[in-house]
């Protein structure tokens, strides 16, 4: 497992990124809207840095409990830090995406995947249904479909049915993540929105070139590339900022026994 992560120039890293033996964990926080009051004296830095170190502590724990379960938790824990000091009922509270990943190193290669809002996971799967495996794209677009982008429509939207979800204040988020688990995986990639430029701003990669990258070069040399993509390629008219924190988690599970290597 290899990873980075870089801030938009010249600012703070609201990327936060925590891994141990067989788990990874991406947060990607919502930068707030200049002169928005979210009723919170903390960034969405300080809440992916708790949300981070609580959902470490459980996966570290080898707790097998599902991951929406410990991602409920977490986010229960971290709101209780604050919640004498912070209005967590406010619809702008700091929030987060969350990509999860936690495989086994079996012979059957399993892994279990969460992904909460536009942070997306890549699964390289020997059992896909592309001849020589596929590259599975699990992505929660559901904040690409509002019929809005004003500030109030996003915060009516915000963690409602209909609407997207994210990690702030309600536990029940964990719940609306896309989840699940697959055999046979030999590589796969947590990335933050700002790491999946390149092919869904750029269109410079698809999502198997991208995966193909990570592995050959690294996840800096993915970040080195988007970089230079934003200063190069700025598209006009396109909702979203110019430079974005970036993150990039790649896993290669190929060194795991698998099915016809042998294993007994």
């Amino acid at each position: 497992m290899s990873y980075a992560t870089e801030p938009t120039p010249g600012r703070r890293n609201e990327d936060h990124v925590v891994a141990g033996p067989g788990w990874a964990v991406v947060l990607d926080g919502a930068t707030p809207r200049p002169g928005v009051d979210g009723g919170c004296s903390h960034g969405p830095g300080w809440l992916v840095r708790r949300l981070g170190g609580a959902l470490a502590a459980r996966l570290a724990a080898e707790d097998e409990r599902p991951l929406p379960d410990l991602l409920a938790e977490a986010i229960a824990s971290v709101a209780d830090l604050h919640a004498d000091r912070c209005d967590l009922s406010n619809g702008d509270s700091p929030s987060a995406t969350v990509a999860m990943l936690r495989w086994d190193g079996t012979a059957e290669r399993a892994a279990e995947w969460l992904v909460l809002a536009d942070s997306p996971v890549l699964l390289d799967r020997a059992d896909g249904t592309a001849q020589g495996g596929a590259v599975e794209v699990v992505r929660d677009d559901r904040i690409d479909h509002l019929p809005a982008y004003t500030h109030e429509a996003v915060r009516r939207a915000r963690n409602s049915p209909g609407g997207f979800w994210v990690a702030s204040t309600r536990p029940e988020a964990a719940y609306e993540a896309l989840h699940g688990r697959a055999r046979g995986v030999r590589r796969a990639a947590l990335l933050s929105d700002g790491a999946a430029r390149l092919v869904e701003r750029f269109g410079l990669l698809d999502w198997p070139g991208l995966l193909d990258l990570l592995d050959r070069d690294g996840p800096q040399e993915l970040i080195r590339r988007t970089r230079a993509a934003e200063r190069e390629r700025r598209v006009e008219g396109r909702r979203g900022k110019l430079f974005d924190d970036a993150t990039a988690v790649f896993v290669d599970l190929r060194t795991a026994p698998g099915p016809g290597d042998g294993a007994a």
